[in-house]
């Protein structure tokens, strides 16, 4: 298993027969394919794309992805959130939304499943967990979310032979994620309370596992997102708060994972960088 902690094209390898999943936050589809998307996408040689706050109408993302599979949820609030998953391939089904009510317009979680050979199936999520706001009701709601995932988690593992939540989770799990992990202990994205959500995805009661720090190895990051003011990016001070998380059997089969970080600042089409892992099934 290989990792390139800061690569950029052309340095990507290897794919090899596998299956190559990638996720971003996109930052606004529209200003994002402005800026550059295309052109990364183009090269890239991604089977299957998932994106959070897409932030457009539906008939645009399937403009811009014409000869893709698309699956989209926009959110009621006009301007906010917004996921997306677009595939080569058809799935076979597809679910919008995780499960309560309450977050059924919010365009924060979708789903779709996909046959593999054997008779097999991979379940793929992209998801969008807002950043919060320490002692306001956007925190609850966040934490609320967080909960729903709980339950949803072993629903999926379950469900399918293989499933992958990816997307922006907005919350960095150990110090090995935030560059200024010491000043942001009181700040949404790194709250104790925030944090212990994520030690039961990954442990013993969940289940699940955190595919690139598994690959990457108990490094600092690699960041996925830098904070647009000051020089954030030039220094590297970001947060790595873009996850692929998986099943067991399938994180066994990941093999190469890269965060496709811009060569500079001016150079970036979102304030997040795409992670991209290879999974050989």
């Amino acid at each position: 298993m290989t990792l390139d902690a800061a690569a950029t094209a052309p340095a990507y390898a290897p794919k090899d027969g596998a299956l190559r999943i990638a996720t971003v936050n996109v930052n606004g589809l529209r200003a994002a394919w402005r800026k550059g998307m295309p052109e990364w996408l183009g090269a890239r040689d991604v089977d299957i794309l998932c994106m959070q706050e897409v932030r457009a109408p539906d008939p645009v993302v399937h403009e811009y992805f014409e000869g893709w599979h698309v699956l989209h949820a926009e959110a009621d609030a006009k301007g906010r959130a917004g996921v997306a998953i677009a595939s080569r391939e058809a799935p076979t089904e597809t679910r919008i939304g995780i499960g309560d009510d309450y977050f059924a317009t919010a365009g924060r979680w979708v789903e779709a499943d996909f046959a593999l050979d054997g008779g097999r199936q991979l379940t793929v999520v992209s998801a969008y967990v807002h950043s919060g706001e320490v002692g306001t009701p956007k925190q609850e709601d966040k934490y609320r979310f967080l909960e729903v995932m709980l339950k949803r988690l072993p629903e999926l593992a379950e469900y399918s032979d293989y499933a992958l939540v990816v997307g922006d989770l907005n919350v960095g799990h150990t110090p090995l994620d935030i560059r200024n992990w010491k000043a942001n202990q009181k700040r949404a994205g790194f709250l104790p309370e925030e944090r212990a959500y994520f030690d039961r995805f990954f442990g013993d009661e969940i289940g699940w596992k955190d595919v690139h720090r598994a690959l990457a190895g108990e490094i600092d990051g690699p960041y996925t997102w830098w904070s647009q003011r000051g020089r954030a990016f030039d220094n590297d001070a970001g947060w790595r708060i873009d996850y692929q998380m998986a099943t067991p059997g399938l994180a066994a089969a990941a093999g190469n994972a890269v965060v496709d970080r811009a060569t500079a600042w001016d150079t970036r089409w979102s304030d997040h960088a795409p992670l991209v892992i290879d999974y050989k099934l």
